[in-house]
């Protein structure tokens, strides 16, 4: 398993306006800080040579980790030598991630790096679908996307939104809704406090039982507004029930990616009686709903060896 790297960029608000600090973490622990300097006659650096680049560094009075500090004006280059610097020690052991608050943010582009970013917008704002779409289709494919996506218009079916590996959305609308479960082409989905039609979730099941899409797909989460008749999904065709007084196995996978209001390493475990075969490889997904909420998790084992997990009553 690989562990994760992950460079976060991010506005404190006790600095001036100008002021950015991005942190670098490896698993969960922080490791270095990377910030910008208007005014070097206040601080004691020390310089080091990395990967070509002489950088300034001082440690934190407050976290006691090395601190990197250059110029805006060589902010580009000054990541793209640390970046450089940890790609040669650590080689491909460590996935890369560049963790963004907004499109607008500095994002570089880098060989190896990932992207992951949170599109927080007001509830004044409105969002701009045709400002997004053109910069998920001029960015690298997301790691991870968290949005709060209150609109009725839908992105566009040929947009690289729904490529991203990781979606977390909030406020979704019917019409993106149902959008998202035609098109996505990801891992993982999560929405939140969303409206639906329940025949829209049978289809999704069925273009996934008959191979015909969502090939990567490990774990979708719907928190669902209009849920009052969501139990008749577990009475569509080619849903299975296992009996009653057996234990079935439970449902979870490692997150793609986390962010920071959803830091939890794994998916939300699914414990269901219900679940539906792929005709195609005969792989397993298992179904639930409860809470108004509707769960679908995909295992990496065929009908026979998923019913071999299965806990006879005591």
């Amino acid at each position: 398993m690989y562990q994760k790297l992950l460079f976060e960029e991010f506005y404190d608000r006790w600095k001036t306006n100008n002021m950015v600090t991005m942190e670098v973490y490896l698993g969960t622990e922080g490791f270095m800080m990377m910030r910008e300097c208007h005014d070097e006659s206040k601080n004691i650096y020390f310089q080091l040579n990395v990967f070509g680049k002489t950088i300034n560094f001082r440690l934190s009075d407050q976290s006691k980790l090395p601190v990197a500090y250059f110029y805006p004006s060589d902010k580009e280059t000054a990541v793209e030598s640390i970046h450089n610097y940890f790609l040669d020690f650590f080689g491909d052991t460590v996935e890369y991630i560049w963790r963004a608050k907004h499109p607008d943010n500095f994002i570089p582009r880098l060989p190896n790096l990932s992207l992951s970013i949170d599109i927080w917008t007001d509830p004044s704002e409105i969002t701009d679908i045709k400002s997004l779409e053109k910069f998920f289709d001029s960015s690298p494919v997301l790691k991870h996307l968290l949005i709060k996506l209150d609109t009725h218009e839908a992105i566009s079916p040929e947009s690289k939104f729904y490529q991203a590996e990781s979606l977390r959305i909030i406020h979704q609308r019917p019409r993106t809704v149902r959008a998202l479960l035609r098109h996505f082409k990801g891992r993982q989905a999560t929405l939140h406090y969303c409206r639906c039609v329940i025949s829209e979730l049978i289809e999704f099941m069925n273009r996934w039982r008959s191979g015909e899409a969502f090939h990567k797909l490990e774990y979708l989460h719907i928190k669902i507004l209009n849920g009052w008749q969501l139990n008749n999904v577990l009475n569509a065709n080619g849903v299975k029930h296992i009996d009653a007084t057996k234990k079935p196995p439970t449902h979870t996978v490692p997150k793609v990616c986390t962010s920071v209001r959803d830091n939890e390493p794994n998916t939300d475990p699914i414990t269901s009686h219900t679940y539906v075969v792929r005709e195609t490889d005969n792989r397993v997904a298992s179904v639930s709903i409860q809470d108004l909420s509707f769960s679908f998790g995909v295992w990496k084992k065929t009908e026979e060896e998923f019913l071999r997990m299965v806990e006879a009553p005591n």
